[in-house]
């Protein structure tokens, strides 16, 4: 008997994804169009780190029986798949050296397939503490990880403890939480964190590598007590914008609530099309326009399109490592395949 999902974190799971797509979209552009660089950095605040709470929160069975060897099926297979395959495309499109391929260096967005298994890992030992040492614990190891100029984005080692409180917030977050934050006077402060924060970028100059948490501070400079507060900072509003947008997501199910299920798909995938179109010339031509109306309606369409039923029966082998709807769909032929009956 199937299980019924919750159409209020399907719904959340499509908005990111589509922001995580709309964010690589404009990211051509935002050395040249500073409005794009704001919600360039106003998104990347929080669209991940939403992911990772989402995730986190998911993660309760983690001591299960069979939950380390199911995870690293799901996680540590499908990258070391993609990862050769990314390899191997952009080996081809960008004419590179296949010797050069390191495989412990995630390929585009494959840095949070690897950071998600080693944060169920970490729940292990973290959950031996009580919540408020293990929270604070994870706090202060994000801070001072920066000042290991060996943490970075080798196996996604910097991202993993950058943003584990995240992930552990989520875990020990409740159903009931959720519904606080969805209350009107939660809504009411919502959009006011989210207001300040957007705002905020209009003001505050700095490197929007930070919010990636990819690579040590000696990356941006001089090391100092300054860079760990940076960092602290960083992390509140990530966690303010985080719980802010979880708190304006719907409840109800409308149209795209199904995509949310489909959200790996769109993620590991999407990256292939949007190297191609960089690589074509239509970004250059965009780059006369950067209409936000017309980034949005590409990004859309692209979301849509990797969300759809025929891109899961396609690449599902690949990603899920199974063929339950290819085989579905075969079955559908009226018995004329004697094999599958």
């Amino acid at each position: 008997m199937a299980t019924s999902r919750d159409s209020y974190f399907d719904n959340a799971k499509f908005l990111l994804i589509f922001l995580v797509v709309f964010g690589h979209i404009i990211r051509s552009y935002i050395h040249d169009n500073d409005a794009l660089l704001h919600i360039y950095k106003f998104i990347y605040t929080f669209h991940m780190p939403a992911f990772i709470l989402i995730s986190g929160y998911f993660a309760k069975g983690f001591n299960r029986h069979g939950y380390v060897k199911k995870i690293a099926w799901k996680l540590i297979v499908p990258y070391l798949i993609f990862q050769g395959i990314y390899t191997l495309f952009y080996s081809f499109i960008d004419d590179q050296s296949l010797t050069a391929a390191n495989p412990i260096e995630p390929q585009w967005s494959l840095w949070f397939l690897l950071s998600l298994f080693f944060w169920n890992i970490l729940l292990f030992p973290f959950t031996k503490l009580p919540a408020k040492w293990a929270f604070a614990a994870s706090f202060a190891i994000a801070v001072l990880v920066g000042y290991i100029d060996l943490i970075s984005n080798t196996l996604s080692l910097s991202r993993t403890f950058v943003f584990f409180p995240v992930f552990l917030a989520g875990y020990y977050l409740q159903k009931d939480h959720f519904k606080i934050l969805r209350g009107w006077k939660g809504k009411q402060a919502a959009l006011a964190v989210l207001a300040a924060t957007f705002v905020f970028y209009f003001f505050v100059d700095f490197d929007y590598s930070w919010l990636f948490g990819s690579k040590p501070y000696s990356e941006f400079g001089d090391v100092g007590i300054k860079s760990g507060l940076n960092r602290v900072a960083l992390l509140v509003i990530t966690f303010a914008s985080t719980f802010a947008f979880m708190a304006l997501v719907p409840e109800r199910r409308y149209f795209f609530t199904l995509w949310g299920t489909r959200t790996f798909y769109v993620y590991l995938l999407h990256g292939f099309i949007i190297k191609s179109f960089r690589k074509t010339g239509a970004e250059e031509w965009l780059a006369d326009y950067q209409s936000l109306t017309l980034l949005i309606i590409a990004t859309a369409i692209l979301t849509f399109c990797l969300s759809s039923g025929f891109v899961k029966t396609v690449a599902q082998p690949f990603i899920e490592l199974k063929m339950t709807n290819l085989m579905r769909m075969l079955k559908k032929d009226n018995g004329y395949n004697p094999y599958l009956k």
